[in-house]
């Protein structure tokens, strides 16, 4: 029952007043009343029920205090306390509320994007159990055959005994089978399996036998030296290492050496398909537990690993935590290195709600704790480089290939006025010929996916548009639909032309332009006799499938791969000598100056995975225009001088890294809305006393590179200055001038601060 708030003369009690950050859009703290027995229980980052209007809302109290600006019989109790113990301790705290300061954020939405979904709905923070299924003594005795008929049961017992002494969880099974439910049960009543529950642990739950680190060669050694050195206080690095260079080697002996002093480590990669293979890595070297967060497992699994870290028991507790954007917030006991793979990628940018950058904030979080971090790349960012060459990061460069192996040979191809087989051309063919028959495997790169971006009738003109955007739907031949891979709509393939067919004709539709599936379509004419792989978004839905295609290619049991980007970072397949570029010009010409950086760094990335070991790899890059200056930067390997001319043309334009920015978006389903409310907040700009005001230049309102999306059309603002205190200041003041404005009702608006794409 819930204590009293009144004492004997019915009159409240003084001095129970706590602050709560709770859930909503709204940029402030909430009063809520305490009776003194709660108070005695409350600790800052400790979760509470409260009243919200007509809602029961989860929040996290940030302080008790003395006063409040409203009366006290305004303020509703608290409902309930939730925790024991804090879910964040004070430095967690700090960082969060320095997050909502500096990305514009209200504060309790940042609270909660920082906690695991179980914990935001107000479940208990402990490790949450699940039913696991393992075959009996009387099922490894039994063989299938004897079940005759019933072939599901024959499989998953077959599948059971692959691994007789290992439990199956229900995220395992589903990989294996849709419905496999019935058939279990049946296994059960037979006595040939058990079910029982454990401890949703995704991580490794039991130490692996460590094994010995390759031999350092000496630009390795010296980078663990420097930052071994810097072990205990804080120091940033920027380890810029060549694909193939061993930077992992590098994090795994700076990790070893942080584990022994008994601290963790924090590991931030920027995609999902990096993660298992860095665990196995670990697991296979480091004698401790790996943890794992990201965003395809399950509530239950990532609630037990968030809670892994924080463990008060050093044998149970996870030492290492590998994850993915979010994992930056989780809170460790004991944290003593940050290591950031692929410090570079866009996918460390959060692009809506919170957009935050968890680069910037792991950096902002080391700096804090007073430890040492480590931001790794073959092809950092531009605003990273410009960090070290300001003295603000140390900068470690690995200039060789780790091993005997060697860089490939990189060949810009001219395809101008060349017939190409569906995106191939006679020489790449004749290349991929070669490498095959050696015994090697090739690798092929076109980010795009879906069979065409287009449909087109050659009789009249019609394009495949997009009802709600200002885009193509793609032609998805194997599921015969046309797709939108910005809103998500899709239809089914039209018979003959909509526009011609008024005339009685029956006129056929072309695909135009190149997908992966169409490539696939073509290498499957082009060798019959050799195993395609094609990895990309589409092949790859279901849980787990990534894990087991990309073990297929490393197994060396597939000849030729082809993917997008998720094929371009960080994986090493042995066999790879050959790798294929399709189309480079995408990046060259666009309305985003961020593309030619963003094309350069893939381009390496992918010409990256050619002749990683004994044998010399050789690169392709089909191209338009095999004389623009950046290619051929990048075909002689030379990231320092593509980077060094795009500095030149970032220098003029007075564009990032020079210069700051902040974007203001706004949507509607009125295309006049969004136009109206930026002009209007742009109108309230408030005038700052002091020079900050002349440092600051507002352009807009425009179109977004994407005027129309999903039905609503978005325009925004930008403001760039040259100094981010500046910005930081002016949106200070402006928000809450904006947040007043009559017509914000009518649009979807969010701010943007440092932001990566302009959409």
């Amino acid at each position: 029952m819930q204590d009293s708030l009144f004492n004997s003369t019915g009159q409240s009690e003084p001095g129970q007043t706590v602050q709560v950050a709770v859930p909503k859009p709204l940029r402030q703290l909430f009063d809520y009343l305490a009776s003194p027995q709660q108070l005695a229980r409350l600790q800052p980052g400790i979760r509470v029920k409260v009243p919200f209007g007509r809602q029961q809302l989860v929040g996290i109290v940030v302080c008790c205090t003395q006063d409040s600006h409203y009366a006290r019989h305004k303020l509703k109790p608290i409902s309930d306390i939730i925790d024991d113990t804090p879910c964040f301790a004070a430095d967690t705290l700090a960082l969060l509320h320095w997050v909502s300061r500096y990305y514009q954020h209200p504060v309790g939405e940042v609270f909660s994007h920082a906690l695991p979904a179980l914990l935001r709905q107000g479940k208990p923070a402990s490790p949450v159990t699940e039913n696991i299924w393992q075959l009996s003594e009387l099922g490894q005795q039994t063989d299938s055959v004897t079940l005759g008929r019933a072939i599901k049961q024959r499989q998953i017992l077959d599948y059971l005994k692959q691994a007789p002494s290992t439990a199956q969880t229900v995220d395992q099974l589903n990989r294996q089978w849709d419905n496999w439910r019935d058939a279990m049960r049946r296994l059960e009543e037979k006595g040939l399996v058990r079910q029982t529950q454990q401890t949703s642990i995704f991580a490794s739950t039991v130490k692996p036998v460590a094994k010995a680190l390759h031999n350092l060669n000496l630009e390795q050694q010296q980078a663990v030296e420097h930052i071994r050195q810097a072990i205990g206080k804080h120091q940033a690095f920027l380890l810029e290492g060549i694909t193939g260079s061993g930077k992992t080697e590098v994090y795994m002996q700076i990790i070893i050496d942080v584990l022994e002093r008994g601290q963790q480590v924090l590991v931030l990669v920027p995609e999902i398909g990096l993660t298992p293979q860095l665990v196995e890595r670990f697991e296979r070297h480091l004698h401790t537990h790996v943890a794992v967060l990201h965003s395809s497992m399950n509530d239950n699994e990532r609630l037990n690993n968030w809670l892994a870290v924080q463990d008060k028991n050093n044998d149970t507790r996870a030492q290492v935590l590998i994850g993915t954007r979010s994992a930056v917030f989780t809170p460790f006991k004991n944290l003593g290195l940050i290591l950031i793979d692929e410090e570079h990628d866009l996918s460390l940018k959060q692009q809506d709600g919170l957009r935050y950058s968890a680069r910037d904030v792991a950096i902002m979080r080391a700096h804090s704790a007073n430890i040492p971090i480590v931001l790794g790349s073959a092809t950092p960012s531009l605003e990273t480089l410009y960090n070290a060459q300001q003295q603000r990061y140390t900068h470690l460069l690995l200039k060789q290939r780790a091993g005997n192996a060697i860089l490939p040979d990189i060949h810009l191809l001219d395809v101008r006025s060349q017939k190409l087989e569906h995106g191939l051309s006679a020489q790449l063919i004749q290349r991929i010929r070669a490498h095959l028959q050696q015994g090697n495997q090739a690798l092929l790169f076109l980010n795009r996916r879906g069979f065409a971006p287009v449909l087109m009738c050659y009789e009249c003109g019609w394009l495949s548009h997009c009802p709600r955007c200002d885009a193509y739907l793609t032609l998805h031949q194997r599921a015969r639909r046309l797709r939108c891979h910005h809103c998500g709509s899709e239809t089914h393939i039209p018979h003959h032309c909509p526009d011609c067919q008024t005339d009685g004709k029956q006129t056929e539709l072309n695909p135009v332009g190149l997908g992966t599936e169409r490539v696939e379509e073509a290498l499957i004419n082009l060798f019959p006799d050799k195993t395609i792989l094609r990895i990309d978004r589409d092949s790859t839905r279901k849980k787990g499938e990534l894990e087991n295609k990309l073990q297929q290619a490393k197994e060396g049991n597939i000849d030729i791969l082809l993917g997008t980007q998720m094929l371009a970072k960080g994986h090493h397949f042995p066999r790879v000598t050959l790798v294929g570029i399709l189309s480079a010009d995408q990046g060259l010409y666009s309305a985003d100056f961020r593309a030619s950086e963003r094309m350069g760094q893939l381009i390496l990335q992918v010409a990256g995975r050619a002749g990683r070991e004994q044998q010399k790899g050789e690169v392709l890059i089909q191209t338009c225009h095999p004389e623009n200056p950046l290619l051929l930067d990048l075909q002689h390997h030379s990231y320092p001088d593509f980077c060094k001319d795009l500095f030149i043309e970032r220098e003029q334009a007075q564009l990032p890294p020079y210069t700051y920015h902040v974007l203001i978006r706004a949507e509607a389903l009125d295309e006049n809305a969004p136009i109206e409310f930026l002009t209007a907040a742009k109108n309230t700009r408030p005038v700052i006393a002091n020079k900050a005001a002349d440092n600051i230049e507002i352009f807009g309102p425009f179109p977004a590179p994407m005027a129309r999306r999903a039905g609503r059309y978005r325009y925004q603002m930008l403001c760039q200055s040259s100094h981010r205190s500046d910005l930081q200041q002016l949106m200070h003041h402006w928000l809450p001038l904006i947040e007043k404005l009559p017509n914000r009702k009518k649009v979807r608006w969010s701010i943007d601060v440092d932001p990566q794409e302009m959409f």
